[in-house]
């Protein structure tokens, strides 16, 4: 059994000494047999309070602050040291309340203190140290707990920005790696195929395909690496090269209009992964014959179109379409698709 919470140390004890100077004033200087013997079950109450008042939390630990209230208000008549029972309840306020409350708890506390005083009056050895102490440490102790409150809210807001940070970037890596295995895997079959044909008929064309494909491999293996350590693509420049030449071997005529705004990498970055993955779905999925590219800029915007000559149509987006569009969304961008005439897509950014 314990008397305090595994997580305090043994401070709380040394702050008992208050309550002993309470229990031997009786014995200390004249007084009834009354006084005398109701001090044992007074200070046994106080200890009982005490300690159960670190294991209550929120608005429960009134029942404490009331406790000690009523010993100091049934008390300090016959005992003047029974004004330690006003401090000890204005120690518990910062735990059970916010400050802004708090110190109104701490203000009833001092009201009740000052009008017993004049009341009854009290000599000032008596309700002076009540009032003024019990205004010194409750007003420590409410900033103190409201500091520890603060801190561990911090902590936990850093805990869950932590939590989310490994969140995004398990999706941005599950979202990078199907865009950049789903476009190469796509190479590497059109051109396999291709080399099988050709086996027979053209061999130095089919040994030629074939060497792209191990450099597509090692390249994919490359980017793989790059996309789990946070790196996106080589850049604009790059994957308009890569989709010419993904575009020529599926046999798909290739028209572009480039003209490369200044871009920051992260914007560069989406743009050509966005790119990337619609000629990725134009090689699948669209069945065309001629792809156009665009990439221009508009005022404050900078536009990227991808269209197509082939079946268009209005499927559902799938995973890379998705990833796509959550990335230019992030980047305070927005994504268009009209399947009416074949496929376009239209990505826009602010620049």
């Amino acid at each position: 059994m314990r008397l305090l919470p595994k997580e305090l140390d043994w401070t709380p004890y040394v702050w008992l000494i208050y309550l002993v100077y309470y229990a031997l004033m009786p014995w200390l200087y004249p007084a009834s047999v009354w006084d005398r013997a109701i001090t044992v079950p007074a200070t046994l109450v106080a200890l009982a309070l005490y300690f159960w008042g670190y294991w209550l939390k929120g608005r429960r630990t009134l029942w404490v602050i009331g406790g000690f209230v009523a010993l100091g208000v049934a008390l300090i008549p016959s005992n003047p040291a029974a004004s330690v029972f006003f401090v000890y309840g204005a120690s518990f306020l910062g735990k059970a309340f916010e400050p802004a409350m708090a110190y109104r708890y701490l203000g009833g506390i001092l009201a009740i203190a000052g009008a017993e005083a004049a009341i009854l009056r009290l000599p000032p050895y008596s309700w002076i140290p009540a009032l003024v102490f019990s205004l010194l440490v409750g007003a420590l102790v409410i900033q103190q707990c409201w500091k520890r409150r603060m801190t561990e809210r911090l902590l936990l807001a850093q805990d869950e920005a932590q939590h989310m940070a490994r969140v995004a970037e398990r999706e941005r890596i599950g979202r990078d790696l199907h865009d950049l295995l789903g476009h190469t895997l796509s190479v590497i079959v059109l051109k396999s195929e291709l080399a099988s044909k050709l086996a027979a008929s053209d061999p130095e064309r089919a040994a030629k395909e074939i060497r792209e494909v191990e450099q597509i491999s090692r390249e994919a293996l490359a980017e793989v690496r790059s996309a789990v350590q946070g790196y996106r693509s080589g850049g604009i420049d790059r994957e308009v090269t890569e989709a010419r030449r993904t575009l020529e071997t599926a046999g798909i005529r290739m028209e572009a209009a480039i003209r490369t705004p200044r871009l920051s990498p992260a914007q560069e970055g989406v743009l050509a992964m966005a790119l990337r993955e619609a000629v990725t779905n134009v090689v699948r999925h669209a069945q065309a014959t001629v792809c156009r590219l665009s990439l221009q800029q508009h005022g404050t915007w900078c536009e990227l179109e991808v269209a197509d000559n082939g079946r268009g149509g209005a499927a559902e987006e799938g995973n890379g379409l998705s990833g796509m569009r959550q990335r230019v969304e992030a980047l305070g961008g927005v994504l268009e698709r009209n399947g009416s005439a074949g496929t376009l897509l239209r990505i826009r950014v602010p620049v």
